[in-house]
């Protein structure tokens, strides 16, 4: 099982990257909201054992498999839709009574293991109208679920991974320039429709949360907690008031902003930590999603470097939009910040994948 590895290849910097961020999202989860932090220091323990299990399995063993993973998926967001747990007026997650997780965060990782074999399998017929209506199908049936929860911001970010995995093993920029051609016109004019309270084709919460974003003062209950979590930022300045302090004024403390510990940890993060701090946040998690792109470059086959540059695109698009949310760039969305937000599932599937890129680096073309 071992004759292929070059241990010397394996990428430490990458897990060191990833514990450092996950420290510092349990030390500002623990300043949010102490409930919560414990319960992350179990999740980074498991995602340890889950990367440093998964770093050892043969990937090419792995994706001997591909359907089972497709399948996998699809069973486990038709779960959510059958008999998920609805909080706040969305079914994300499944409640076993002994656990409770969410199948949209493992989904990704399994797209991605699908994907990357799938695209290997069809690399020199991709840029066929067979090829890209089939995988427009197999893409559309996750992609669907997921959107049915409802949770319009994991399909975007599932979608833009898929976009990216396909860019990468080979999509003509031809199709990429007709696809930016039509959907930044379509996103433009979808926005000049809400913003005039024009027809639009979204829910009435997701369209409720894009004139909040576009209009905040029209829409006081709906835009308060971007509005709030921009003036935390704000209040941070370039050190930050610090880790678990008691300032009158802190907007943390004043619970300003409900359920800090998740989706805007990064605004607990910017008014604790200031300037610095986030900025530190920031390179963490670009440092990381560019380390994977590193073992992607080196991977020795199609496959391998595609499973990188899925787990790279997670993490960046996902660490993106939720920091463009949290300083008011973006409408709200419910997306955790990868490795620094309260949350096991998506915290242990992203050790996960990282075990995976791992994997991928032990068994590197030499140079």
């Amino acid at each position: 099982m071992f004759r292929n590895y070059r241990f010397r290849s394996f990428d430490m910097l990458l897990v060191v990257l990833v514990l450092i961020l996950t420290i510092i999202g349990i030390f500002v989860i623990g300043s949010a909201n102490a409930d919560y932090q414990n319960k992350q220091i179990i999740g980074m323990v498991l995602g340890l054992v889950a990367m440093f299990v998964i770093s050892l399995i043969d990937y090419e063993f792995i994706l001997h498999f591909p359907w089972v993973y497709y399948a996998l998926t699809n069973l486990l967001l038709l779960s959510v839709l059958v008999f998920g747990d609805n909080s706040k007026g969305a079914t994300r997650w499944v409640d076993l009574g002994f656990i409770r997780f969410q199948p949209s965060e493992a989904a990704k990782i399994l797209l991605v293991l699908f994907f990357a074999w799938y695209l290997m399998q069809h690399e020199e017929d991709l840029n066929t109208p067979r090829r890209l209506i089939t995988i427009a199908i197999l893409a559309g049936v996750p992609l669907v679920l997921i959107v049915e929860e409802p949770d319009l911001s994991t399909t975007i970010v599932t979608f833009l991974v898929i976009v990216a995995l396909m860019f990468f093993a080979g999509l003509s920029y031809k199709i990429v320039a007709w696809a930016l051609g039509i959907g930044i016109p379509t996103i433009a004019i979808t926005l000049f429709l809400i913003a005039n309270r024009g027809i639009s084709f979204l829910d009435p919460y997701q369209m409720l949360r894009i004139l909040a974003w576009l209009r905040p003062d029209d829409y006081p209950e709906s835009s308060y907690q971007q509005q709030n979590s921009i003036m935390a930022i704000g209040s941070g300045q370039l050190l930050g008031k610090g880790l678990y302090n008691e300032s009158a004024d802190s907007v943390k403390n004043g619970n300003y902003i409900s359920e800090p510990q998740t989706d805007f940890i990064f605004a607990v993060a910017g008014e604790e930590l200031g300037f610095i701090g986030s900025l530190v946040i920031i390179i963490l998690l670009f440092w990381i999603a560019l380390e994977c792109m590193k073992v992607a470059k080196k991977a020795r086959d199609l496959s391998g470097q595609l499973i990188c540059v899925g787990i790279a695109s997670i993490i960046g698009f996902q660490g993106f939009v939720n920091i463009c949310v949290v300083t008011g760039l973006f409408p709200n969305t419910g997306l955790p910040l990868p490795f620094v937000s309260y949350g096991l599932t998506s915290l242990v599937t992203l050790y996960a994948g990282i075990g995976f890129v791992l994997n991928v680096s032990l068994q590197a073309k030499k140079y």
